[in-house]
C-alpha cells in the first residue's frame, strides 16, 4: 500500500507541478506530510540537500522521500520514476502528434512555412537566454566575448546553414553537438584562464 501511494502521489505531482523544482515543492510538502513520511523538519533537511546535489529539485526530492518512506532503494526508483513518468508521456503523445502532421502535411507549403519561422522563434528564445547572460560578472575580458559568441555561433549553425551535401550536413551537426560545445568551452577556458 506504502507503494501505491507513494507512486499515486509522485506521478500527481510530476502531472500537475508546473513551473520547476521550487514551484513544485509546496506540493511535495503537502504529499509528504499527510502521509506522514517524513517530518516538517527531515523535509527543510531534504529541500537543503536536494538543492546541493546535481540535478532538478523535484526530482532529488523525489528520489530522497522514496528512499525515506520505505527505507528502501525500490522506494526512491519508484518516487523518482512516478515523478518523470507523467513528462515523458506527454512528450511521446506530442512526438507522435508531430510526426503525423509533419507525414500528412509535408507538402503543405503552410505547414513548411510555419515551422521554418518557428525556428526563428526558437533562436530569439536562445538568444534572449543568452543575453541575460551577458553581465559584468561572466565576461571578464576579451577572450570571454569571444569564447562565448564563437559557441553561440556554432549553437545556431544548423539553422543558418542549409546543404544538401551529407558530409558538410555531417560536419555541422557535430560542430554544433551541445556535449561537444560544452567540453570545447571548458577546454578553452581551462586554457585560456588558468
Amino acid at each position: 500500500m506504502l507503494y501505491l501511494q507513494l507512486f499515486i502521489s509522485f506521478f500527481k505531482i510530476g502531472l500537475f507541478g508546473f513551473g520547476g523544482g521550487l514551484a513544485i515543492l509546496s506540493l511535495i510538502q503537502h504529499e509528504v506530510l499527510t502521509y506522514g513520511w517524513m517530518t516538517e523538519a527531515e523535509f527543510v533537511d531534504i529541500v537543503a540537500i536536494s538543492q546541493v546535489t546535481p540535478g532538478p529539485i523535484g526530482i532529488n526530492c523525489a528520489t530522497y522521500v522514496g528512499y525515506t518512506a520505505t527505507q528502501s532503494v525500490w522506494g526512491s526508483v519508484l518516487a523518482t520514476g512516478a515523478m518523470i513518468l507523467p513528462g515523458l508521456i506527454i512528450m511521446l503523445l506530442i512526438c507522435r502528434v508531430y510526426r503525423a502532421l509533419s507525414i500528412r502535411f509535408a507538402d503543405n507549403p503552410y505547414f513548411r512555412n510555419t515551422l521554418r519561422y518557428l525556428r526563428f522563434a526558437v533562436l530569439g528564445l536562445i538568444a534572449a537566454a543568452a543575453l541575460l547572460l551577458i553581465t559584468p560578472a561572466t565576461f571578464i575580458d576579451n577572450n570571454s566575448i569571444i569564447l562565448f559568441a564563437a559557441v553561440f555561433v556554432l549553437t545556431i549553425l544548423p539553422q543558418l546553414v542549409r546543404t544538401k551535401q551529407p558530409a558538410v550536413q555531417q560536419v555541422i551537426s557535430l560542430l554544433s553537438h551541445p556535449i561537444l560545445l560544452i567540453v570545447l568551452a571548458g577546454v578553452a577556458g581551462y586554457c585560456i584562464y588558468r
